[in-house]
């Protein structure tokens, strides 16, 4: 049966990189909150949300299947909430499959490392998951712009799929600018969000990054915006990518094959 247009179809190249260790972070935001756009005040909804499963399973299975050690950690700590319906058939994908039947992965997920209690010298690719959770805590998240700019300095391979791009926002490069100010980054667009008919969140990956000079990538879909996807490799700065969920394992295996190039 053919893939859906908002599945990923990519079959990653497998590397050899045994030793090395990644991260995968996502939110720790639970429900799909209302914000009042001009006083700030947040309606709590009681509607689940979290991290996008696919943008969470993609990048974790890409990088254990060339051999990397890979560990989840969230905003908070814990259990990761996951966006239930990403799950659910049509949505649910090979990767989603997988992990739904591995107790080691699941594990994780329930145990997830708290981001302010993470060592980036620990890694050697640090990969920020979406889904509509990520626009609540990532870019509000001291700790995490902490340790993306300690890892931008370091440097460490940076990514992204969708709302991760988030992360970005409150992360500086060593001399104090934005670190995603003349870097090449995509992430969910706004035309996109539209669509989709979810736009009360609080942060847009595609306002943001224009906002603090990113220089802002992605692709337009003749038939709709809803299946447009773009993947970004900015080398220069170790950083890579993906619009949305449909390039999450094409974007990892962009990450493996930057740190492939280190060996």
């Amino acid at each position: 049966m053919a893939l859906l247009p908002f599945k990923s179809n990519h079959k990653p190249h497998r590397f050899d990189l045994k030793g090395r260790r990644a991260l995968v972070i996502t939110t720790s935001q639970q429900t799909l909150d209302t914000v009042d756009p001009q006083t700030g005040a947040v309606l709590k909804t009681g509607k689940p949300t979290g991290v996008y499963a696919a943008e969470m399973t993609e990048p974790y299975y890409v990088f254990r299947d060339s051999g990397l050690d890979v560990d989840l950690a969230s905003i908070k700590g814990g259990p990761i909430p996951i966006e239930r319906e990403s799950l659910w058939f049509p949505l649910r994908t090979g990767y989603d499959r997988r992990y739904l039947k591995d107790e080691v992965a699941q594990s994780k997920a329930a145990n997830s490392l708290c981001i302010a209690d993470i060592t980036v010298e620990d890694y050697d690719i640090l990969f920020m998951a979406g889904g509509w959770g990520a626009a609540y805590d990532l870019m509000q998240s001291a700790s995490l712009g902490q340790k993306i700019s300690e890892a931008y300095a370091a440097g460490k391979i940076l990514g992204s799929i969708c709302h991760g791009a988030l992360g970005f926002i409150g992360a500086v490069k060593p001399d104090g600018s934005p670190l995603a100010r003349g870097v090449r980054i995509t992430g969910v667009t706004n035309r996109q969000l539209k669509v989709l008919g979810v736009t009360d969140t609080p942060r847009h990956p595609e306002t943001e990054l224009r906002r603090v000079g990113a220089e802002y990538e992605w692709t337009r879909n003749p038939i709709t915006d809803l299946f447009a996807n773009h993947v970004t490799v900015d080398e220069s700065h170790n950083i890579v990518s993906a619009q949305n969920q449909k390039g999450g394992a094409e974007v990892a295996e962009k990450a493996l094959e930057l740190l492939a190039k280190r060996t």
